[in-house]
């Protein structure tokens, strides 16, 4: 099956106020027992309400894979995701010079986190691929527009290299997004937005868990 990545997430650049009042522990063991494979956690305060304190409450409540997402550019973040409880860090491709890419990524993997790399396009791609990450995110939503163009995904999750988890980021609203990054080749989707205001967490990521997974190569 298409593993889903369910996260946690108050706000964001896109939609403004998603959920304010979510209570990350809470909605950390609903999406649990929807059946996600792991949880995102935006710990980045100003444009998404997310914190550390987030992080260390998930930790708590669920013995899940965590993800730190964030703006990641510095080691120190690398050592607060590790104290505060996650198992891997993002990393965004077009936010790192291939320097800064492959430093972080090498020092992640030193303090014991995974590392989701996340692309846009195919010479993000070859460098992404090119360091060591166990997983690589392809995110349909433009970064500088924030607008979501679901063909990004449709093109580049099949090129992801099948020793690396492919992950389908953003746009995903229901089953029929699922099956779209299942034809894609995607080991996994990353589903935020409608996930966080679902008055019911566990229903809404088991109504995503069901689809079946394509191989890619």
């Amino acid at each position: 099956m298409v593993r889903v990545i369910a996260e946690i997430k108050r706000r964001s650049p896109s939609k403004g106020v998603i959920n304010e009042a979510i209570a990350a522990g809470e909605r950390a063991v609903a999406y649990a027992g929807g059946g996600a494979a792991a949880l995102s956690v935006l710990t980045e305060p100003t444009r998404f309400g997310g914190s550390l304190a987030d992080l260390s409450e998930v930790r708590a409540a669920v013995g899940l894979p965590l993800l730190r997402k964030d703006f990641i550019t510095d080691e120190v973040q690398l050592l607060e995701a590790r104290a505060h409880g996650a198992s891997a860090v993002l990393l965004i491709a077009r936010a790192l010079d291939p320097g800064q890419l492959s430093r972080l990524a090498r020092a992640a993997r030193a303090v014991g986190l995974e590392c989701l790399v996340e692309v846009r396009d195919a010479r993000e791609l070859e460098r992404a691929v090119e360091v060591d990450a166990a997983a690589i995110g392809v995110n349909n939503r433009d970064l500088e527009t924030l607008v979501i163009e679901p063909e990004i995904g449709a093109r580049l999750v099949g090129r992801v290299p099948v020793d690396r988890i492919a992950v389908y980021e953003s746009g995903v609203q229901g089953v029929a997004d699922v099956e779209r990054a299942a034809a894609a080749g995607a080991d996994a989707v990353l589903v935020g937005s409608v996930l966080s205001v679902a008055t019911d967490g566990a229903a809404a990521v088991r109504a995503l868990a069901s689809v079946r997974r394509v191989a890619r190569g």
